[in-house]
């Protein structure tokens, strides 16, 4: 099974003030702020939501293809990807415009202020699904997350041209988006993902309910964090699965690419829907306990063991071939 993954890729840079900001406040004076914070810490980080996710299924041994804008700076970030298992030659490299980037300074209190640059994710919307499924020989589902809001229409609407089935996720964009846009992106969607508030969020724009969700999208795939996932399909009873137990709680960044990156890579293995959310579940909770969003370490065996702990041997037993890394 073929998938593509569309949506942005970006760097994070992560810095951090040893004290408050709010101490650095004047009141009579919010009007015209000018401030500048000497930070102790720099990280830099790999990141955005189609990177991330092709990222886990590269780690789970699927190809997943990247569909994204970057600028020329891409270079050492691709040769990562390319390193796990991730397929870049459809990434769309800027001229003129650098990757995209998240800013962010947290202080003493985890307050953040952040900026985000979008820069060549701006040039997504150039990108032709067809080029892609010409190059690998063809889609069997396109995965369409939060990046530039043309982008995703374009995709959307060629999917629906060439019948290739997609799956809907807006993610971090469903903030801008009004309702005519949110219903455009989501009437026809094999899968849509959400998390609880996005379900929401979505429902009260579009003036769907979620009957009326569920007659338009194949699957509705909501995240519920630590209580796990909802599966929701027209006319079939829900379907509920809990997440593993936690070793430590490090950094929840990342963690909804991750589950997404484990139920895509189960469909590319042919699995079902329970196995996909389980699988899903399983690699979030290992990102969960890593700071950084590409940072963690998938080892097989271990792997296999906390996923028959979390969901029976027979899970377990199934999903076995799956994991191809060490």
């Amino acid at each position: 099974m073929r998938i593509a993954v569309c949506g942005s890729i970006a760097t994070d840079h992560l810095m951090t003030f040893p004290g408050r900001f709010a101490d650095q406040l004047v009141g009579e004076q919010l009007h015209t702020v000018s401030l500048s914070f000497l930070v102790d810490g720099l990280q830099v980080r790999r990141g955005g939501v189609a990177a991330n996710i092709s990222f886990g299924m590269g780690q789970l041994g699927v190809s997943p293809i990247l569909v994204g804008a970057v600028g020329p700076d891409f270079a050492e970030y691709r040769a990562w990807l390319d390193r796990h298992g991730v397929d870049t030659e459809s990434v769309h490299v800027s001229e003129i415009l650098h990757t995209a980037r998240f800013i962010c300074t947290t202080d003493a209190a985890h307050n953040q202020i952040g900026s985000f640059y979008t820069g060549a994710m701006s040039e997504a919307r150039l990108i032709e699904l067809q080029t892609v499924a010409d190059r690998v020989g063809g889609l069997d589902l396109v995965h369409i997350g939060a990046d530039d809001p043309e982008a995703m229409m374009r995709h959307t609407e060629e999917c629906r041209t060439r019948n290739i089935p997609f799956a809907a996720d807006f993610s971090q964009q469903l903030a801008r988006m009004e309702g005519p846009e949110i219903r455009d992106l989501t009437d026809g969607a094999a899968y849509l993902f959400s998390n609880e508030y996005e379900k929401a969020l979505i429902e009260n724009k579009t003036g769907w309910d979620a009957a009326a969700v569920l007659e338009r999208v194949g699957t509705r795939v909501t995240t519920l964090g630590a209580r796990g996932v909802l599966i929701e399909r027209a006319g079939e009873p829900e379907l509920r699965v809990g997440c593993p137990e936690e070793e430590r709680k490090a950094d929840p960044t990342g963690v909804g690419d991750a589950f997404r990156a484990g139920f895509l890579s189960a469909l590319a293995r042919g699995g079902g829907i329970e196995r996909a959310a389980q699988l899903g579940c399983m690699l979030a909770t290992l990102v969960i306990e890593t700071v950084g969003t590409q940072e963690y370490e998938l080892r097989r065996e271990s792997f296999i063991e906390r996923f028959a702990k979390a969901y029976g041997s027979d899970a377990a037993d199934e999903v076995r071939d799956w994991i191809v890394t060490v």
